[in-house]
């Protein structure tokens, strides 16, 4: 397949898939598969930051300083989106974008939060699809150095994806949307990733220079997503075999991403 196929592709799938996964987990699962999800992501995220898009990034420069200070500028970047709300993420009970006391649970916070007329959960669709064309830049990035990274780079963020989107269906459904109207609003959203993904292959084709810095923006999205937005979620059950499960996932995800590294010749 051309590149340009499988950046069509993983955007499409990984809207969809992550959409589709998200839908069932929000809809009929329990909030500690969610918790699992979260530290697979964890490790995934990571994985593919320090595993892959980093030392690809180091490859294609001479002075490795380049790298490093692109990374640091990336998560400044993003701390500073994040404090705009344009880059939250609510994945676990609580999302302090919205409400600190916020739950999973559809009872009567529904009835509160219909008075905002939808104001939390639009915030949440026009936050969700500026992070999704954000993706689908990376995706196209990774797959323009090669196919290897940029499958490897799609998995990492679908990972993350599936808890986000379990907690955006919550937080629209808690913002008054109905079910049928909350997956449409998603499945909009994610649609950014395919469109960001197409722009970002026909600039990149006029800018190679670009790849480098994007490849280190794509390590400090990963970065930072997985150590302020994902981790700090899990302190919250600070047992002995909760930690344990949150390791050995963690662990896993991290796994997963090296085994693909390895199993993906690069193209």
């Amino acid at each position: 397949m051309s590149t340009l196929t499988w950046i069509i592709a993983a955007s499409l799938l990984g809207g969809i898939l992550s959409l589709l996964c998200a839908a069932i987990l929000a809809f009929h699962a329990r909030v500690s598969w969610l918790s699992m999800l979260v530290s697979y992501a964890i490790g995934a995220l990571l994985g593919a930051a320090f595993l892959n898009t980093l030392p690809e990034a180091f490859e294609l420069t001479d002075n490795p300083s380049q790298v490093t200070i692109t990374v640091l500028i990336g998560i400044l970047i993003f701390f500073i989106l994040e404090k705009l709300v344009l880059w939250r993420h609510c994945h676990l009970e609580d999302c302090e974008a919205h409400d600190p006391s916020h739950s999973l649970t559809v009872t009567t916070k529904a009835q509160e939060h219909m008075h905002d007329h939808g104001r939390s959960g639009m915030m949440i669709i026009v936050g969700d699809t500026f992070h999704n064309f954000v993706d689908g830049i990376l995706i196209a990035t990774a797959f323009m150095v090669d196919v290897q990274l940029g499958i490897v780079t799609s998995v990492a963020i679908i990972a993350h994806e599936i808890p986000q989107e379990a907690g955006d269906f919550i937080i629209l459904l808690n913002s008054g949307y109905t079910r049928r109207m909350a997956f449409l609003m998603n499945l909009l959203s994610s649609f950014a990733t395919l469109v960001g993904g197409v722009l970002a292959y026909f600039m990149l084709h006029n800018m190679n220079f670009l790849v480098q810095p994007l490849l280190g923006l794509a390590s400090a999205s990963m970065i930072y997503v997985a150590m302020s937005d994902l981790i700090p979620g899990l302190h919250k059950r600070p047992e002995i075999d909760a930690t344990v499960q949150q390791v050995t996932l963690i662990l896993l995800g991290i796994s997963s991403i090296w085994l693909m590294g390895n199993t993906f010749a690069h193209a």
